[in-house]
């Protein structure tokens, strides 16, 4: 919804400052104009990219229209996830978890808590380090090690994504110097016409260095910036389970483990201690 209203202030402001004064709107719209830096655009980000980033960038449009769906009931329930299954580990051992990590979107322990089963990398990452917990890989620094390698890697792949958007902003102003060039160039073999017919000619050829600069830091750029806020926001939430589980590993009490973990959240993510004391206190163990 914000990324709807930033576009409508941004491109509101623009066309309605141009506008006001009694420019012609008719003379902003050079579909040739937009081929071409569009177009080109397009081939740069084809060219400099792998398919799974490319992918991976038009699965990112719903995340960027809708925002991260990472609020603080998210991690209230999160936290409240991890403390049952701390405290089911403490009561009946870690062995007690093998069914609920198999399989675990048809785990009862798990399926209390939908927010987190329908988030598909959490429910990884969880399980798969839950299962090295079981098979006896105990050691807390080493685990935290390859869960850090675990966590970059992703970190990785998501920020090719956003460097793919922001290599596209950072060409499309040279891109709209080209269509103007261009646009110059069948002015020149106009150069015979009245001087009404060339006005317009060059007024449509400067029309693509306008629409470059605005297009790269009126759009994609804010697009790039706000898929690494969302992205960040995500990370977060694998870095708290992390900081749980090696809190676990580590023999502390279920609810010191979620203390450990509520301490890596910040600003209007993280509940309160009192807000958790409250929702701990809900947790039912299947």
């Amino acid at each position: 919804m914000l990324f709807i209203v930033g576009l409508l202030i941004v491109f509101g402001s623009v066309v309605g400052g141009y506008a006001a004064p009694g420019g012609h709107l008719g003379v902003l719209f050079q579909p040739f104009e937009f081929i071409i830096i569009f177009g080109a655009a397009l081939g740069t980000f084809v060219i400099a990219n792998p398919l799974p980033i490319i992918m991976g960038t038009l699965k990112s449009v719903g995340p960027l229209l809708s925002g991260s769906k990472m609020k603080k009931a998210s991690f209230v329930e999160l936290l409240s996830m991890l403390f049952a299954v701390f405290k089911l580990a403490k009561s009946k051992g870690d062995l007690a978890l093998e069914s609920h990590i198999d399989k675990p979107h048809e785990s009862a322990l798990f399926g209390a808590y939908p927010g987190f089963v329908k988030n598909h990398h959490a429910v990884e990452f969880m399980c798969d380090n839950l299962r090295v917990f079981t098979l006896g890989g105990g050691n807390p620094h080493e685990l935290e090690a390859v869960m850090d390698v675990e966590l970059e890697a992703l970190h990785v792949e998501q920020h090719a994504i956003t460097s793919a958007v922001t290599t596209v902003s950072d060409a499309m102003p040279a891109l709209g110097i080209v269509a103007a060039v261009l646009g110059v160039i069948h002015t020149m073999g106009s150069i015979t016409e009245p001087p009404a017919v060339l006005g317009h000619l060059i007024g449509a050829a400067l029309v693509g260095t306008f629409s470059g600069i605005l297009m790269s830091y009126g759009l994609v750029a804010p697009i790039a910036k706000s898929l690494e806020t969302t992205f960040a926001t995500d990370a977060l939430y694998l870095t708290c389970i992390k900081t749980g589980l090696i809190a676990h590993l580590q023999g502390y009490a279920p609810q010191v483990s979620i203390e450990f973990a509520r301490k890596t959240l910040y600003g209007k993510l993280k509940p309160t201690f009192a807000e958790m004391e409250e929702a701990l206190q809900k947790v039912q163990l299947p």
